[in-house]
């Protein structure tokens, strides 16, 4: 386990640390944030799922009452935006994510989502990562709106995005054979090739 753990808390270190000398240089006004439940801030608290965190124990070192994270408190995404001095991102579903609110950035991940649309799609409503996407291009049309074009180009620019997937269309794809087709369509290195072609184009 010490094998798995140390490499991964190494990567954040580092990468905290990045972001902390990027934010001193200049500061970062905004995060956007895409994913699943790792760093699902309640959109689906807004979405027919079964996929929620809307219960005590979740949330329980977080003003002591669930906030739709799936887990006792902050996510790293809300760490790095403390130590960049940036707002929690707003969920994209909840309806009062709009005007000024778009400012800080925006939370698009949604719990149970997967690179392929299919992923979780037992748990009901989610967000996958072309949703996401989606949605995204909903806020920026919106951030045109009250800023301008090039004002908008400028904001981007210094804003960070953070992208957390795949670990769905593992558990609760691949890994589900009752359920889903995929682990009988393709061998292990075939589908991981398929969820590097379908995540790639998202990227861009």
């Amino acid at each position: 386990m010490d094998i798995l753990i140390k490499p991964t808390l190494k990567l954040f270190i580092s990468f905290a640390i990045l972001m902390v000398q990027y934010g001193n240089a200049e500061r970062v006004p905004a995060l956007f944030v895409f994913g699943d439940s790792l760093v699902d801030v309640g959109n689906n608290n807004f979405l027919n799922s079964i996929a929620k965190s809307n219960y005590f124990p979740y949330g329980i070192d977080f003003n002591m009452q669930p906030t739709g994270r799936f887990c006792n408190g902050k996510t790293f995404v809300d760490i790095i935006g403390e130590m960049l001095g940036v707002p929690y991102p707003s969920p994209f579903a909840d309806p009062y994510t709009a005007g000024v609110k778009l400012l800080g950035g925006v939370n698009y991940a949604s719990a149970a989502a997967g690179i392929l649309d299919e992923s979780g799609q037992h748990y009901g409503e989610r967000y996958s990562l072309r949703q996401q996407v989606l949605n995204f291009e909903t806020t920026l049309d919106q951030l045109r709106t009250m800023m301008g074009r090039d004002n908008l180009t400028s904001f981007l620019a210094k804003s960070i995005a953070i992208l957390v997937f795949g670990s769905n269309d593992y558990i609760n794809n691949y890994l589900m054979p009752s359920i889903y087709a995929s682990s009988f369509n393709y061998n292990p290195t075939q589908f991981s090739n398929l969820l590097l072609n379908r995540y790639g184009p998202q990227l861009l």
